[in-house]
């Protein structure tokens, strides 16, 4: 079984919002039902999260709430990634002063800075911490890649920025990070959908989003593919799969947060605008798949 800190099942916290505003007793009745759920840990103010409509001083009150609420039981990742250095060096402090464990910081978006400057710019975020930085590549939303050259080189230069959470859909990228940077640097998927495949790559786990809703069986599927019990682990992750795939018919976090509330576990779905209310076709997608699963009626 691994070993690294960086295997499990860590849950893209959403945020949930009510009358315009991050609805904070909400937010605790989410985490309370994460921990019992056995969660691994917690990485709030992500994309799901909806961090960039959050403004800063929201997005550490975010962390900060998210730290008090999980008492030092599981690892709290801070999301603090930005396209403006400045700005996610300022995200990086703060989040640390607000007792996060570790950070998850985003390739910049929009910019499409090169290579040589992805490495100066998560270079100048580690100089600001000694705590666990994960790095994380989503070329759908960013426009670019983190090579695996730039995380050697970082992981080399600055031994906490010690994981990556991949979501550029491919095994082949995974297998590179896990031959590259060897056994005690974190592979994490960032796609439900793939969990089960990059783990076979060697990634130990997932930052998911169905975790919102779905706690203990993606634990126990991840701790059993861990444990080379791929039989167990891939009936999990056959059952689950419409629920993986559904949750991305509409942007994320729209869907998952219609799941949290359909299941009772949050009291509204509200997101920020551009993020619109989920449509009535992907309701009828979606809710056949919930009732199946006994997560709402």
């Amino acid at each position: 079984m691994k070993t690294n800190p960086f295997s499990g099942v860590f849950t893209a916290l959403a945020t949930p919002m009510s009358g315009g505003q991050v609805a904070y007793a909400d937010l605790e009745a989410l985490v309370a039902y994460q921990l019992e759920g056995g969660i691994t840990g917690l990485v709030p103010v992500g994309t799901t999260g909806e961090s960039p409509t959050l403004d800063s001083s929201e997005h550490i009150a975010v962390i900060r709430a998210t730290v008090r609420a999980v008492s030092g039981r599981v690892p709290v990742y801070a999301g603090t990634g930005s396209n403006s250095t400045d700005e996610a060096i300022t995200l990086t402090r703060d989040a640390d002063a607000a007792g996060a464990d570790g950070f998850l910081v985003v390739a910049p978006y929009y910019n499409k800075p090169s290579q040589e400057g992805l490495y100066q710019h998560f270079a100048k975020i580690a100089e600001q911490t000694d705590k666990p930085i994960i790095l994380y590549s989503i070329p759908s939303r960013c426009g670019i890649e983190i090579s695996v050259d730039v995380a050697a080189r970082l992981y080399e230069a600055y031994p906490h920025v010690c994981c990556m959470k991949a979501a550029e859909g491919s095994c082949e990228k995974v297998t590179d990070y896990v031959r590259r940077l060897g056994p005690d640097y974190g592979v994490m998927s960032g796609d439900d959908a793939l969990t089960l495949p990059f783990m076979a790559a060697g990634a130990g786990g997932v930052i998911s989003v169905a975790s919102n809703l779905v706690v203990a069986p993606l634990v126990e599927m991840v701790r059993a593919a861990n444990a080379n019990d791929y039989a167990s682990a891939r009936q999990t992750f056959h059952k689950y799969y419409p629920l993986f795939k559904a949750l991305f018919l509409e942007p994320n976090p729209v869907p998952i947060k219609y799941a949290l509330k359909r299941a009772g576990i949050i009291q509204s779905d509200e997101v920020r605008l551009p993020l619109s209310q989920i449509t009535e076709a992907t309701r009828a997608q979606l809710d056949p798949i919930l009732k199946a699963l006994n997560y709402g009626t």
